[in-house]
């Protein structure tokens, strides 16, 4: 299987804060989204890419997922950071994506939630919210 390095959530900020070929692609679903919440990148002057890894309600790997990544504009040139709840989808959306002929993929670790808690909550010890990166909810 092919290896895509994890980064932590301030690593992936600071990727796309400075390299202008670096972008964000969020696989979760879009219930996840609308409900949980999502990066805000607007202060970068970047967009949010959205890509279901797996479709709701199915839960089915998106058949056409590396196909909607590239009609995004995000090619093999440009250095793609997964993001997903916990860290595992987004691991295997890049692993998909370099074996598609993507050039550099990285997983962001611990995705936007992080893992539970001792109470059970996501969201409070790891993951893109609970270092304090910008986000939004609907």
């Amino acid at each position: 299987m092919t290896d895509v390095p994890n980064v932590t959530p301030a690593e992936a900020f600071e990727a796309l804060r400075r390299d202008p070929d670096a972008e964000l692609v969020d696989v979760r679903t879009a219930p996840e989204l609308l409900f949980v919440g999502f990066p805000d990148l607007g202060g970068l002057g970047k967009d949010l890419h959205t890509v279901e890894w797996q479709q709701f309600p199915a839960m089915g790997v998106n058949p056409a997922f590396i196909e909607e990544l590239r009609a995004r504009g995000l090619g093999p040139g440009k250095k793609l950071y997964f993001l997903c709840r916990s860290g595992a989808r987004s691991l295997a959306a890049g692993r998909l994506a370099v074996q598609a002929g993507q050039a550099a993929a990285f997983n962001v670790a611990d995705g936007f939630e992080g893992p539970l808690d001792t109470a059970g909550h996501r969201g409070t010890n790891a993951g893109w919210k609970a270092s304090g990166l910008p986000w939004k909810q609907r």
